[in-house]
């Protein structure tokens, strides 16, 4: 039965990824009284036992799933990366070049000790800080240097053999110490999940508003039936007469149903309406509060209040509005039916006064009439209708370009610079989620389809890593024994926790942007999907980014010195 499963799985290799994804989230919901894997430790560990069927892997597999989900971190994070650079960024940077330095001192200091060659010390650096542009950047450094072919051969030979044996524990190991234990160490997981809800406060990041199961208490605009009994439509009122004399007290509503006897209709501003009649009043909640003193008796009528209202995004771009009040906009004939819900300036939610003067680019959010919602649109701007559909063209091409820039290469002293294909990917994403949130009349990808982008991106790729590294693991155990793969643990381990002190107690980092910032100096992506899991928040990807792109070619550097030095 177990051979006729590998051979299945030998010939169908996406079945492979598809069973350790499966296995792996049913793995990852399994607790022990506080303890958990999380759904990225156990994809690894899952794709590490079935890949011990040998399993081959097609090449682009893991890097599309890996650009996909790298993408959908930055534009996740795009607008609050780039309020942090007014802030944290600097730090961040220093952060990132003091933990890389712990990295390679302790990684020397490892290889003095166990006698190792230089081609076993770049292994143990480029998998026990899960950095494999190491493998290549160390080979080349090792190729140049004035000593035999055949050892030449040796020594590189060798690297991707301690690589295997290094890079599980150091892929691993990151994503256990700083999504279990990282955030014990930072004061608890509550306290951890407390402070990253307050920054995403700061942040005026509330994302707990795309979080379908929840939904806000406040509604800002209001739907209500009232019989017309009060001294406003005694003796008879017309709609327009009723809505004017309301606006001139304050109350800025509109009459948008009424029911006659058995008759239901929509009326127009000359229709006449008495104490007999029940009628739908909308608008701010703010207005509606005292409307029911000039109208009459609130009523319960499901079948009056049961009919569609529009909802409509609208991005002020008219000449003819920039500069308006609120209150004049409010006046013009096309608004008659519709209510200002939200305003929002620059990614921020501002309030709705009459007095407010409206600026290129402020998003406004309509209700109304379906039917007047887009005339109203057309005169205000450029309407971003609400939609399940992901724009796909921003996806590819924001990929395309981003995955282009990071291949370009920037040799610096003999040293080669580039983000990589991956960190063209993130950095697409951070740029591209912020022209989004300055300018929502492009990219749109709803929260659904951003969570699939995110969580199969990271456990593809993780799934595929663990399956393709398996074979490797266990023969490279053989090879060089055991103790490189402690000697990779200690590696890993002794940076990590430098790293959680040093954001805790030297900068003061915010605990989420903490573990961050140590998941993107190791740049270990899996490690930052499972801080992101363990305390329910994105606001770790605030601190990895930075510290990724530094660390990146940081760590390229101290490889090509570590050849240099042992």
């Amino acid at each position: 039965m177990i051979q006729y499963l590998g051979d299945i799985l030998r010939n169908y290799p996406t079945l492979a990824v598809f069973l350790t994804v499966g296995l792996g989230f049913l793995l990852g919901r399994v607790r022990i009284g506080s303890f958990s894997l999380g759904s990225v430790t156990a994809v690894l560990l899952v794709g590490v036992i079935v890949g011990q069927f040998e399993i081959p892997m097609s090449g682009p597999l893991k890097t599309v799933f890996f650009m996909m989900f790298l993408f959908s971190i930055g534009y996740s994070v795009g607008p609050e990366f780039f309020k942090s650079l007014r802030g944290t960024g600097l730090k961040q940077v220093l952060f990132a070049i003091l933990m890389s330095m712990s990295c390679f001192a302790v990684t020397i200091a490892i290889s003095y000790i166990m006698g190792y060659s230089k081609g076993e010390t770049v292994g143990l650096f480029s998998g026990s800080q899960t950095c494999s542009s190491l493998i290549g950047v160390g080979s080349e450094a090792i190729m140049k240097l004035p000593i035999d072919q055949g050892i030449k051969d040796k020594e590189i030979a060798i690297i991707p053999v301690c690589y295997a044996v290094t890079y599980i524990f150091g892929t691993l190991g990151t994503v256990i110490l700083l999504g279990n234990f990282g955030p014990k160490l930072l004061g608890g997981i509550e306290k951890v999940r407390q402070q990253a809800v307050e920054l995403e406060k700061s942040l005026e990041n509330d994302s707990w508003k795309s979080d379908p199961s929840k939904l806000n208490a406040h509604r800002g605009i209001s739907f209500r039936a009232y019989r017309l009994t009060g001294d406003l439509f005694k003796g008879g009122r017309t709609v327009a007469e009723a809505e004017t004399f309301l606006s001139s007290i304050g109350l800025h509503v509109y009459i948008s149903r009424v029911q006659q006897g058995d008759k239901i209709y929509v009326p127009t501003p000359s229709d006449v309406l008495g104490p007999e009649d029940i009628a739908v009043i909308c608008g701010p909640r703010k207005y509606m509060v005292k409307v029911g003193q000039h109208a009459g008796i609130e009523v319960e009528n499901r079948e009056l209040l049961t009919y569609p209202v529009g909802r409509l995004p609208v991005l002020v771009t008219s000449r003819d509005i920039i500069g308006q009040t609120v209150a004049t906009l409010m006046a013009s004939p096309l608004m008659r039916g519709i209510s200002i819900r939200r305003i929002k300036r620059k990614g921020k939610e501002i309030s709705v006064k009459s007095s407010r003067l409206l600026e290129r680019n402020d998003m406004l959010t309509l209700i109304g009439n379906p039917e007047t919602l887009t005339e109203a649109g057309r005169m205000i701007g450029h309407a971003d209708p609400p939609t399940t559909a992901s724009d796909l063209m921003f996806v590819g091409l924001a990929i395309f370009i981003g995955g282009f820039i990071g291949t370009l290469t920037v040799w610096v002293g003999g040293v080669p610079v580039s983000f990589g294909t991956s960190g063209g990917a993130l950095l697409a994403g951070i740029v591209f989620g912020w022209l989004r949130s300055k300018r929502p009349t492009f990219g749109q990808i709803p929260s659904p389809a951003l969570w699939i982008m995110n969580n199969l991106g990271l456990n593809v790729f993780i799934a595929v890593v663990g399956i393709e590294a398996a074979p490797s693991f266990v023969s490279g155990l053989q090879s060089v024994g055991w103790l490189l793969f402690v000697a990779g643990a200690v590696g890993t381990t002794i940076p990590l926790l430098f790293g959680l002190w040093l954001g805790n107690k030297v900068f003061k980092f915010n605990p989420a942007i903490t573990l961050g910032c140590c998941a993107g100096t190791r740049t270990c992506t899996a490690s930052l999907g499972a801080v992101q899991d363990a305390i329910g928040s994105t606001v770790p990807a605030i601190g990895y980014t930075i510290t990724y792109a530094v660390s990146n070619i940081l760590l390229v550097v101290w490889g090509m010195v570590t050849v240099m030095l042992v």
